[in-house]
């Protein structure tokens, strides 16, 4: 089963560790790989911060990504969406399909937003993909936005708004329920 959980003070390491794998870091448009110091400003970050929430992905009870949310506190009731699956063994089962599932849940439901929004680099097929299948669309294309390893790379950003999570959530959630991913 995939589910979200709150983050705990243990998460830190592990995910500074997925963080500095190449896998992992060669999706990031972020800035470049951050110190142990800067690591840990940024998670306390996560838990100090109303502006931002942040919830470990685990699969069968274990550790294998993180799905945040940033801007929280706007008046627009919209938040930028950033996710990634660390754990290798996690990767290809449907745990990211599953965590954008129930991170969408808490953004419209819990969190009573409006829009979902995302910037994915032009060459992540898998991630352009996996957004869209939920629902996601694209918005914007961002030439040279970010630069990554040196080199000036491509950045599409894709929204999603709470009227079209509302019209597919329920077929969502039943295929993955379906699939033996989420509780019911």
């Amino acid at each position: 089963m995939i589910e979200l959980r709150d983050l705990v003070a243990e998460d830190e390491a592990r995910l500074f560790e997925w963080r500095a794998e190449p896998e992992v870091d060669r999706w990031m448009s972020d800035a470049a790989f951050p110190d142990r110091a800067a690591h840990r400003r940024w998670f306390d970050a996560l838990g100090d911060d109303a502006d931002v929430r942040g919830w470990m992905i685990q699969r069968d009870g274990r550790p294998s990504g993180l799905l945040t949310l940033s801007g929280l506190t706007s008046h627009h009731r919209r938040a930028e969406w950033n996710w990634f699956v660390g754990d290798a063994e996690a990767r290809g089962r449907g745990v990211g399909r599953a965590a954008q599932v129930l991170g969408l849940e808490r953004a419209f439901g819990t969190l009573g937003l409006h829009k979902v929004w995302a910037e994915v680099m032009a060459d992540n097929d898998a991630a352009l993909k996996m957004l869209g299948a939920t629902g996601f669309r694209r918005e914007g294309y961002l030439r040279g936005h970010v630069m990554k390893a040196g080199a000036a790379k491509d950045v599409v950003l894709l929204g999603i708004l709470a009227d079209e999570w509302a019209a597919r959530r329920g077929v969502m959630l039943k295929e993955l329920h379906s699939a033996g991913l989420i509780a019911a």
